[in-house]
């Protein structure tokens, strides 16, 4: 081709691109169609149905396949609406307590927005050194509010997955756990420690280090007696201990080991201490939720998801690493084509401290709804939280045929509905949390414990009040007995 040729074709090739740059006369019906379709959601959320089951379970979006040619943003969103928005789990709602949730704050949809138009790097300092500027200053102030030291370094992740993968790789390396010694190598949890870090174990090599889980108490919390006899026994054998695996808010029951106890042995014995708040580390905003996780701040390293306890949307966890030498000497790679970035300097970069190159820029959706809402509003919501779950483990205790067998450390409630003699337990509540999610007012989710079939309260909505709370027991009272009825 010709540069004559070449020239022509270019142009037509920019007039078809130019496509992608709406005009403000083009942009502005979009946008308005996209702000109505969310205030529309947003105003009918408190009746919509908390879980729906569709015939075709969403499948009706396949029908419509990626064209070569747009359509209408009304008929993009009304396929939105009925086959994404309605079929199954709807976790924006304040009913939604079957499951730690996310959260979906509005400020934080727009801090979303902002950061995708904006489409600033946050990967590297050079890049955007404002973007990597709010991102550890979050970092920071996380740190701060769980007692950990001013020179904490860490990182914004997508959730706790990532988060906990750092965190170990972390621990792998600063304990010098090399391919050698793995099979000699131990960790230490319980079995009630959440399955993503055996997950990380296994994706950071260390799938086949000896995994101990130790014994816990009443209150499913990890027993340090137990956690010092087996060290000593594997120390004995001529085994190396080396990672003490912690919870702070187990996803069955939410139980909080205790974390000061657990930090002295591990200090004791070398180990590197990590805690797993993902779920229940946001609880330290609040004095109630401070003095239960007292002793976190002992830990080597924390991982909490804002997407849990700020009620940010899905995919924002955090890891903070006490010693950031050892968490750039487990992440930091350079590259030659990347060498104009070591020319400014000033914050650590975040593509140095995890495995993410390429990042969505993640600070703007934390950084916003807390500079409009202010931290205090935080504070009063997770206090509520965990008084919420108070209520409910004190309401339910009296009611007749329920038993609530473990006091909450946080806000998950578990419990289930013993029947008269004769019935099945397991098999009556089995059908009673099914009653009660095709309901669809309120979303319980299920567990086993020691062989007994569940049904949990996991009450972290910033939406989810006391009346929620009343009307799912309820819900429970009443699905509870038309069982036992139709059971006789």
């Amino acid at each position: 081709m010709d540069v004559q040729a070449l020239e022509q074709r270019l142009q037509e090739l920019e007039q078809q691109t130019l496509l992608l740059e709406p005009t403000t006369q083009d942009r502005l019906p979009v946008q308005q169609a996209v702000e109505q379709y969310a205030q529309t959601f947003l105003e009918e959320l408190p009746q919509l149905p908390v879980f729906v089951v569709t015939p075709d379970k969403g499948a009706g979006l396949l029908e419509s396949p990626i064209q070569e040619t747009g359509m209408p943003v009304q008929e993009a969103l009304s396929l939105l609406q009925m086959h994404v928005d309605t079929p199954g789990i709807n976790p924006a709602s304040g009913g939604h307590m079957g499951y730690i949730p996310g959260g979906g704050l509005y400020y934080s949809g727009l801090g979303d927005y902002l950061a995708a138009v904006t489409n600033r790097y946050a990967g590297i300092f050079y890049s955007s050194p404002g973007a990597v500027r709010m991102e550890n200053m979050l970092i920071r102030w996380m740190a701060q509010e769980i007692g950990f030291p001013a020179d904490t370094a860490g990182n914004l992740t997508s959730g706790g997955s990532i988060a906990s993968l750092i965190a170990l790789v972390t621990a792998r390396d600063a304990q010098n756990i090399t391919c050698r010694i793995i099979p000699d190598s131990v960790i230490y949890c319980t079995s009630h420690t959440h399955h993503c870090l055996d997950k990380a174990l296994r994706i950071a090599g260390l799938g086949e280090c000896q995994l101990r889980h130790v014994p816990m108490d009443a209150q499913y919390r990890m027993d340090p007696l137990a956690l010092a006899q087996v060290i000593q026994q594997d120390k004995t054998a001529g085994l190396k201990p080396w990672l003490l695996i912690a919870s702070a808010g187990t996803t069955d029951v939410g139980a909080v080991d205790p974390l000061s106890e657990l930090a002295a042995i591990a200090q004791q014995n070398q180990l590197w201490y990590h805690v797993d708040a993902a779920y229940g580390g946001f609880f330290a905003l609040c004095s109630v939720g401070k003095e239960k996780l007292k002793g976190i701040e002992q830990a080597d390293s924390v991982v909490m998801d804002p997407h849990k306890g700020l009620f940010i949307p899905y995919g924002s966890g955090a890891v903070l690493i006490k010693n950031q030498k050892q968490l750039a000497e487990s992440h930091h790679y350079q590259a030659s084509y990347m060498q104009d970035t070591l020319s400014v300097t000033g914050e650590a970069s975040p593509a140095d401290l995890s495995p993410e190159l390429s990042k969505h820029f993640r600070g703007l959706r934390i950084w916003l709804p807390l500079k409009l809402h202010g931290v205090a509003t935080f504070r009063s919501a997770l206090e509520e939280k965990l008084l919420l779950a108070q209520y409910t483990y004190q309401k339910l205790s009296t009611l007749p045929g329920f038993e609530v067998p473990v006091v909450p450390d946080l806000s998950v409630v578990i419990f289930r509905y013993v029947p008269k003699d004769g019935v099945d337990a397991n098999a009556f509540n089995q059908k009673l949390i099914h009653a009660v999610q095709l309901d669809g007012r309120v979303f319980l989710s299920s567990t086993l414990l020691e062989g007994k079939f569940m049904i949990r309260f996991a009450i972290l909505s910033f939406r989810t009040h006391k009346a929620t709370l009343d009307l799912a027991l309820e819900i429970l009272q009443e699905k509870a007995q038309a069982l036992e009825a139709a059971w006789a």
